[in-house]
């Protein structure tokens, strides 16, 4: 039996109406109308505070994101765990779970802002905490689901985590450079 197979098996041999509607919840909140709510509000309020190179993070690497994961399900075009197992229905392909990959950019981009802008420490570090949590239990809530196969939710968080990388390492701040005497 697959890697795949036995994680989708011990996810629904542990299903209970009552988690199920718990895990619903939580998967919906990584979706897409949620994910652009958060980037939208928080690009906005980041551009009234002239905070634009966070702005440009948040935005950039959100609507990127979502062409990259997009380019990468129709490249891959795997199929999704069978019906009777998966109780949502989905048209689109499986690889890299979307929930997975664009919760793990925003989640990437706003630790990334959150260690810019935040200055107090124990904030910082909740605010860490609380985003790696969110990001793992929305793919995983993708699996419980069988939404996606758990390799699917991997990728989406490897993939998210590294396109998220390249935007923050795109909008850092660069130390200005002093010119030598030489240089005058």
């Amino acid at each position: 039996m697959s890697f795949d197979q036995s994680v989708l098996d011990s996810a629904v041999g542990d299903r209970a109406p009552w988690l199920i509607d718990v895990v619903t919840v939580v998967t919906h909140s990584g979706g897409t109308v949620a994910a652009w709510i958060v980037s939208t509000v928080l690009t906005i309020a980041l551009l009234l505070r002239d905070r634009r190179r966070e702005a440009v993070l948040v935005a950039g690497a959100m609507l990127s994101g979502l062409a990259v994961m997009t380019t990468l399900k129709n490249l891959f075009e795997r199929y999704r765990p069978p019906l009777p197992d998966r109780l949502v229905e989905i048209s689109t392909f499986s690889f890299p779970s979307g929930h997975a990959m664009m919760t793990a950019i925003l989640a990437s981009v706003l630790v990334a802002v959150t260690l810019r802008v935040v200055l107090v420490g124990y904030i910082r570090i909740a605010l860490v905490f609380l985003l790696v949590l969110y990001t793992l239990a929305v793919g995983l809530s993708r699996v419980y689901l069988a939404a996606h196969w758990m390799t699917d939710v991997l990728a989406g968080w490897a993939f998210g985590a590294l396109w998220a990388a390249f935007w923050i390492l795109l909008t850092r701040t660069r130390p200005r450079r002093t010119l030598t005497s030489s240089e005058i």
